[in-house]
């Protein structure tokens, strides 16, 4: 195995966090965002356009912004911090579980703008059509929606691991940065700076960084590609 390679036991828990923070943080926006894409792609209603911005607003405000209005609302003196907390006995500030909560909403406008693209592409009149056949709504979403905008779903899954990968401004203010819990890979690499002779161990975990994000980024675009071709053949 190359030198650069021989992590230590510290940084293969902050590797081996983030993989596992972005995947969920990937995994339980995703629901949310198909149904925010439709809405946007297709829907007609007051407010429209203050949804559309309140969902890219990540976007727009300072990471360190966002996490601050998480801890505000989602920490246990917050309103719905303080109501999971005694009602169910979940907390969130400092756990791993806002780190992924601060990633999912950081790359969740990513990922609703590749699902909404993908429906707006959609030709409509495929789906009246399976309307006049006496398709209901939901059924033609799932046989027919579903499978033509399955490319534009698997790249923003994709592009918000990616993110989740690289975030640390709202999480680092959300939930700290503790090694172990909540120590992810730009948190990692933040310490790393802070320590004298730690300039290798942070130069290591950028470039594993940069690899995963950039590996994840590829493999968004040849999923892309395979299942374009299959629903073409179709």
């Amino acid at each position: 195995m190359p030198a650069w390679l021989n992590l230590s036991a510290e940084e293969w828990t902050a590797v081996c966090l983030s993989l596992r923070i972005s995947f969920w943080a990937m995994a339980c926006s995703l629901p949310f965002g198909i149904i925010l894409a439709l809405a946007l792609a297709r829907g007609r209603f007051w407010g429209k356009s203050l949804l559309d911005g309140l969902v890219h607003l990540p976007l727009i405000l300072p990471p360190v912004v966002t996490g601050y209005f998480l801890l505000i609302l989602f920490g246990r003196q917050g309103p719905i911090g303080g109501f999971l907390a005694e009602n169910f006995g979940i907390v969130l500030a400092f756990r791993w579980t806002g780190a992924a909560l601060a990633c999912a909403i950081m790359g969740f406008p990513l990922m609703v703008r590749a699902i909404r693209l993908s429906i707006e592409a959609v030709d409509f009149r495929i789906e009246e059509a399976a309307g006049t056949l006496g398709a209901s709504p939901v059924w033609v979403f799932f046989t027919i929606t579903l499978p033509l905008i399955l490319p534009g779903i698997l790249s923003g899954m994709i592009l918000s691991f990616a993110r989740a990968m690289g975030e640390f401004g709202a999480t680092i203010t959300f939930v700290s940065n503790i090694p172990g819990e909540t120590q992810t890979l730009p948190t990692a690499i933040y310490t790393f700076t802070q320590v004298p002779g730690g300039d290798f161990q942070a130069l290591r975990l950028t470039l594993i960084s940069l690899i995963v994000s950039l590996g994840a980024l590829l493999l968004s675009n040849v999923m892309a590609r395979q299942v374009s071709k299959r629903i073409g053949q179709t």
